[in-house]
């Protein structure tokens, strides 16, 4: 073969290979497509919850995504990158969802940095502590992506209990004795599943009872559930979230209007608090007692009437309340818990209660609250129950938790939404307070500084 011909078939050879190249790029470009976009992750749902202590943002979403981010300063702001993600309604929706006043947030842009590259970039009113992580699905919830964005100094709840009462006595100066409980005639608490005794006296009334409180006391009040976690929602689409809170804000004026009394609340708006910070808040202000509201639920809609449990550290009292403690300890993972980040302080001091006295004072404080609940509503049982309620664990406080009612059984329901029986219900809580303090008046302590 001369050198010429040999030559000329190599450029024709190269021009063919070419060819065929490009030919394959053409048909197997618009399938490389289709792959990258099935594989894309699509944004479900957006969520903003604003509130004092911080702001969450929460993104779920249908696949694995990755992400990136950054702080940056001057103006403040947190970028995230989120790569393989689809740029959807979803995600256009999230600057809307910015009110005015939330605490921490200016505004949010939400936009296709690069190609399968989504940036979020959060203008900040003030430096932040970012929490960036990502939650498995559980319940109703798909995975998340979770941005809690905290305040550089934390909010102190101690300022904001001395601010409820600034012009109190302090600790160890006794006030004025607070009027009796109102003790008109009871009729017997109609306990479900137990035979009434017409003959016995209404639990908890005695002759002489007098709430004689020497000092200030304060009082945590734990509204249940929050933010991402609704807890029970009834068959009319009322969240227990937004019952507890109603009864705890109403509970909390009235405790106020006493003299020697204060209260705090866990959270005083929608948005999630976990378990152990709900402990941890109250241990930080020195809290009397603590009181964890809720609106219980049951697999069956018939079940009904009002309960109060105690930390057991010897195993539930029933197979109902190990099933409700097992349910409302699953809060943190529904609310969703960073886990990355431990609490030091809150680890020394969930001790075993088997030691201490605050079991036996829990108890005595379950009592005198499950006799009051009893003048406004059925009882589920007559007598306090108990279980591994984690939220109930500080090892210096008795601590007890309430379910107000079943919002699963539609006609309990109707009640708990209505404002008169919610009134009615943080008034009978206030009286087993006060019967309790009666019997049970509080130790000095020393001045809060």
């Amino acid at each position: 073969m001369s050198d010429e011909f040999s030559n000329e078939f190599s450029n024709s050879r190269r021009a063919a290979l070419k060819f065929a190249a490009a030919t394959l790029t053409l048909l197997v470009t618009p399938l490389g497509i289709g792959v990258a976009r099935a594989a894309a992750s699509s944004i479900l749902g957006v969520r903003v919850w604003p509130a004092t202590d911080y702001t969450r943002v929460t993104l779920e979403y249908d696949h694995a995504i990755k992400y990136t981010q950054l702080l940056v300063k001057n103006p403040n702001r947190l970028v995230v990158d989120l790569e393989d993600v689809e740029f959807n309604s979803v995600l256009q929706s999230l600057p809307g969802k910015i009110s005015e006043t939330d605490p921490y947030i200016k505004l949010i842009r939400a936009g296709r940095n690069k190609p399968g590259v989504v940036r979020l970039v959060i203008e900040l009113k003030s430096e932040i502590k970012p929490q960036v992580f990502t939650l498995a699905p559980v319940g109703e919830y798909g995975n998340r992506l979770v941005l809690d964005l905290y305040p550089l100094e934390p909010v102190d709840p101690l300022m904001a209990l001395l601010e409820t009462k600034p012009d109190t006595p302090p600790f160890d100066a006794p006030p004025k004795p607070a009027e009796p409980p109102h003790d008109e005639p009871k009729k017997p608490a109609n306990v479900i599943g137990e035979e009434r005794n017409p003959n016995r006296p209404p639990q908890n009334q005695k002759p002489g009872d007098k709430p004689v409180i020497t000092r200030m006391v304060t009082i945590a009040l734990d509204p249940g559930h929050g933010g991402e976690d609704p807890g029970a929602v009834g068959k009319g689409g009322n969240f227990e979230k937004n019952v507890t809170i109603s009864i705890a804000r109403r509970l909390k004026a009235k405790i106020d209007e006493e003299m020697n009394m204060r209260s705090i609340l866990t959270r005083d708006g929608d948005f999630f608090v976990p378990l152990g910070q709900r402990v941890s808040k109250a241990r930080r202000v020195q809290a009397d007692l603590f009181v964890s509201i809720h609106a219980d639920a049951f697999i069956k809609p018939t079940a009904r009437g009002s309960s109060v449990f105690v930390l057991s550290d010897h195993g539930a009292s029933s197979s109902a309340a190990r099933w409700l403690a097992q349910k409302e300890n699953a809060a943190d993972l529904i609310g969703g818990v960073n886990l990355g980040v431990k609490d030091p302080y809150l680890a020394r001091t969930l001790l075993d209660l088997s030691q201490t006295a605050t079991a036996s004072d829990s108890l005595k404080l379950g009592k005198d609250v499950l006799g009051e609940l009893g003048r406004i509503n059925d009882l589920h049982k007559g007598r306090v129950e108990e279980a591994a309620f984690a939220v109930l664990k500080a090892p210096d406080i008795p601590s007890i938790l309430v379910e107000t009612a079943f919002i699963s059984n539609p006609e309990e329901e109707k009640r708990l939404v209505d404002e008169d029986y919610q009134d009615k219900m943080a008034e009978a809580i206030l009286r087993g307070i006060k019967r309790y303090f009666a019997k049970n008046p509080p130790l000095s302590k020393s001045k809060l500084a």
